[in-house]
């Protein structure tokens, strides 16, 4: 792992949370991949508590409401090592869809809104969803909607319908985007509005089956229904009509969050393949280690691992220095190419590993069944392309036409 960008405060927490990982969260894989999340949470909310007792809880949260307050470079690195494991982000409080909700209710709601909504997030007591995807819709564009919000006297009647609403079971509340404004710009149509999960009219559906596994509690994406379900006005987080600019401020922290989580992945990945192939023999004396190929794979995956860390703690850096529009392209940029690492390097892993690695007795086949969407979510890579290619080109002189 790199030290640049490892800060003194970060030397001391970054192996306690590593250790903390391998001893209480690795043992705990099995059962999880064999049974389910909900079943796993009586033991996982144990674990929560010895987190806050060791003073690592939520280390993206200020000092004053229970965290670390850690920047978004020294969080990256921790989001890291929390990534070796599904379980991880989860125990220390920082998952999405949960951390990207705790920071917009951080910075724009209101004060009975942190009271109702963010401080029984912040402490854990609760969790959340993000109402956003419609499955009508092209996901890669959020202007498109057709879930309304229509004001009458002192609240809004939503009608819509979302899926892939991640961690929706069991969740308290939705982050929901609706058109308020209908006749506004595109981009100014739409708000965000804290519906409560217990709501008459909010209904889920049902958690959808991600290559065959239905996943339950936090461990799911819901499709769900918004029918003549009331709110009071009060719940509308920001102003009316600026729900993609506050979906857009949730992207770029939410992206440095989601790549160094699939480095961490990746490393955990590498580690099981050097391990297994040095520890198993196609021959006496020859194990599979020895082959040229295996080599091949292993230092691809170090060089694309290692390049991807860089680029996205660079990103990091650049936006605790100067903020998430002066480095669009670079976000732009590690979505993609962080992404295809992951792919790429769980790949070799499970090739490696035979016909083991497709079983679940080991924790590569269930990433790679869920975290091919790493391709598609924020994003799918095609569209990023295309804003890194655009910026480029008009350097040239030459306009990409829309």
């Amino acid at each position: 792992m790199t030290t640049i960008f490892v800060t003194e405060r970060l030397a001391a927490i970054l192996p306690r949370v590593r250790e903390f990982v391998a001893q209480e969260l690795f043992p705990l894989e099995s059962a999880y991949l064999h049974g389910s999340f909900r079943a796993l949470e009586p033991t996982l909310q144990g674990l929560r508590s010895r987190v806050k007792d060791m003073g690592l809880w939520a280390p993206h949260l200020p000092p004053e409401d229970g965290g670390l307050g850690l920047t978004l470079t020294e969080f990256g690195l921790v989001s890291e090592e929390l990534g070796r494991s599904p379980l991880g982000h989860y125990t220390f409080n920082c998952q999405a869809p949960d951390i990207g909700n705790m920071e917009l209710l951080h910075q724009f709601a209101t004060p009975e809104q942190k009271h109702t909504f963010l401080e029984p997030l912040m402490r854990g007591d609760i969790r959340s969803c993000f109402a956003m995807t419609e499955p009508e819709f092209a996901g890669s564009n959020p202007v498109n909607m057709a879930t309304t919000a229509v004001r009458e006297g002192d609240e809004y009647v939503i009608n819509g319908h979302k899926w892939f609403t991640s961690s929706a079971d069991g969740a308290a509340f939705a982050v929901t985007m609706a058109v308020t404004n209908p006749d506004e710009a595109p981009h100014k149509r739409a708000s965000m509005i804290l519906v409560p999960t217990t709501t008459p009219g909010f209904t889920l559906v049902r958690n959808i089956k991600i290559m065959g596994e239905e996943g339950d509690s936090y461990a799911s994406h819901a499709e769900v229904r918004f029918e003549n379900c009331r709110v009071p006005v009060a719940n509308l987080l920001g102003k009316e009509g600026s729900g993609f600019a506050l979906a857009q401020h949730r992207l770029g922290p939410g992206r440095i969050h989601h790549c160094m989580r699939f480095v961490g992945i990746c490393e955990r990945a590498l580690d099981m393949m050097c391990r297994y192939a040095v520890s198993r023999e196609l021959a006496p004396g020859k194990p599979l280690a020895s082959k040229q190929i295996i080599q091949a794979w292993i230092a691809e995956s170090r060089a694309e691992i290692d390049a991807a860390r860089y680029m996205v703690l660079h990103t990091a850096d650049g936006i605790d220095k100067h903020g998430a529009q002066a480095m669009k392209e670079s976000i732009s940029t590690i979505k993609f190419f962080v992404a295809n690492v992951l792919q790429h390097v769980l790949d070799r892993a499970i090739q490696t590993h035979g016909a083991l690695g497709i079983t679940d007795d080991t924790i590569l086949s269930y990433w790679y069944r869920h975290e091919r969407a790493a391709r598609i979510y924020d994003g799918p890579d095609e569209v990023h392309k295309t804003v890194l290619a655009r910026t480029i080109l008009k350097q040239y002189g030459y306009t990409v036409e829309m």
